[in-house]
């Protein structure tokens, strides 16, 4: 699930590791790509070893401090959030970003809303 891969960037920029090596799931891999392309992570690749799939992330630093402060859980497996388009709002007055999972995929709350595609609120990070 995306709580382990969101601990585990957290943490990995908080001991300013330079790359992360993550167990492959199609999930994790969607929302590691909604996230580089908000610019929290530098790149993200799909990597595989001995037939087994990972993923290589490579964190982002702004002058040696880490691009991801923290993150919000919304949507649990015990209680599921969805939300309509019209209700997605700017996370931390748009110094943030909020990850949707909807049927074209996961996007994060801005492409959502472009799109006009509302789905299920997981999280938001800043």
């Amino acid at each position: 699930m995306y709580h382990n891969l969101l601990t585990r960037i957290k943490n990995g920029s908080l001991a300013k590791k330079e790359s992360l090596i993550l167990p492959f799931s199609k999930m994790d891999f969607a929302i590691a790509k909604t996230l580089q392309k908000a610019k929290y992570l530098k790149d993200v690749n799909k990597k595989i070893v001995n037939r087994k799939n990972f993923i290589e992330i490579k964190l982002a630093y702004e002058n040696k401090i880490p691009v991801i402060n923290s993150f919000k859980i919304i949507s649990k497996p015990s209680r599921h959030i969805y939300c309509p388009y019209r209700d997605l709002k700017s996370v931390k007055n748009g110094y943030g970003v909020g990850v949707i999972s909807t049927p074209t995929g996961i996007l994060s709350n801005i492409e959502a809303r472009r799109k006009k595609v509302g789905g299920e609120y997981l999280f938001e990070v800043w």
